[in-house]
């Protein structure tokens, strides 16, 4: 079996034409924040990797996922970034939706509109905000006549600029002092949402990661998705499943711009054998723990235990991607280096993986405690 060919057959059974598509281009112009990447992405049904069939979508499992992804990451290292956060309102979306609908005013019509429409959903959770869970709310909702008045938020942002609906969580002040936490789906064009530049990095531009502003926007309270007290469980093995799928897909991700890194060795390096075999097998070696981590997902391990799993595979990748980036680079030559752009681009994209939530210093403690017998926390 050729270098990635498992993950290529899957993209392209799922996706057709993508892969081709994204393959003629220059990376630096699918890099751009202008760049086509987002649209080729929706209009070859991307945006439906992971919505469920019932919805019009095209329910890929969890493997089928992360290889797809890696496909992505290697091809256009933003578009994979971006799309994650994509795919994490996905997942949190359609879960919100299986779980409470019943007891929610959610719009079962607009949740298929996100499939027959080929949507993109931004995510304005609390990614990115240090010392701050996930879903923690990222802006407040004042009652005022008729609704709520929101104010707050998001940056970064990823697909600022090619968003249809921005997912988030709100908080909603009580009578008594306490805050409830509710769900929101809002249209990009509502009045109130504006887009600012935020992203000074070219690396990952092409993310669009900018901050996404909500200024005195006016809801309905049928547009806040409030999950009813005795579903506080659910909802926390929902975070908990969110939040694995998030570690997994951003894995795949950067897994894959690694890999464009181990191709070029593997096709153009003289180095010796045993190093250009050494590179390909701590790749492989990353991919095989995402893949893993996938089938666990599979098999239903998205309980305490299951998140612990990937907030481990997340770090052992990470390291495992770092020392590959760095054995490559030296491999592929300084004239590659000097040649192009893309040798320093793709190692530069490469180290973000690091960034993303929840940071290892921030689970340190955490962690402890779980090996000590203590549920895992995430703060």
């Amino acid at each position: 079996m050729r270098f990635m060919q498992a993950d290529r057959q899957t993209c392209d059974r799922l996706l057709p034409g993508l892969r081709a598509e994204l393959e003629g281009l220059p990376l630096a112009a699918l890099e751009a924040e202008g760049g086509p990447a987002m649209e080729l992405f929706r209009a070859h049904g991307g945006s439906n990797l992971l919505v469920p069939k019932a919805y019009g979508g095209l329910d890929a499992d969890a493997l089928e996922a992360t290889r797809v992804v890696r496909v992505l990451g290697s091809l256009s290292p933003s578009l994979a970034v971006a799309t994650a956060m994509h795919h994490f309102s996905i997942g949190t979306l359609f879960g919100i939706a299986d779980t409470f609908a019943k007891d929610t005013d959610l719009d079962g019509l607009l949740l298929e509109r996100v499939a027959g429409e080929r949507m993109l959903v931004a995510s304005g959770f609390a990614e990115g905000r240090s010392g701050q869970g996930i879903l923690s709310p990222t802006m407040e909702a004042v009652p005022v006549e008729g609704g709520y008045l929101l104010n707050g938020s998001k940056k970064p942002c990823s697909l600022s600029k090619s968003m249809d609906l921005l997912t988030a969580s709100v908080g909603m002040r009580q009578a008594d002092g306490s805050v409830e936490m509710g769900f929101l789906l809002l249209p990009a064009t509502t009045p109130g949402i504006s887009v600012h530049p935020f992203w000074s990095n070219p690396a990952l531009a092409g993310a669009q990661s900018n901050e996404v502003r909500l200024t005195d926007v006016f809801v309905t309270d049928s547009q806040i998705l409030k999950p009813p007290a005795e579903y506080a469980q659910a909802l926390s093995e929902l975070q908990e499943v969110g939040l694995i799928w998030f570690q997994m897909i951003t894995c795949a991700a950067y897994t894959g711009v690694v890999s464009a890194l181990v191709e070029q060795v593997l096709l153009r390096s003289r180095a010796s054998a045993d190093r250009r075999a050494a590179v390909a097998v701590r790749v492989e070696s990353a991919a095989a723990l995402t893949e893993g981590l996938a089938r666990r997902v599979m098999d239903g391990d998205t309980g305490n235990d299951g998140l612990a799993a990937a907030l481990v595979t997340r770090y052992t990748v990470k390291d495992l991607l770092a020392a590959t980036v760095t054995e490559a680079v030296e491999l592929l030559g300084g004239m590659s280096y000097i040649s192009s752009g893309d040798v320093s681009y793709l190692a530069t994209a490469s180290h973000a993986l690091a960034f993303h939530p929840p940071s290892r210093g921030g689970m340190t403690d955490a962690l402890l405690d779980y090996y000590a017998g203590q549920p895992l926390v995430v703060a």
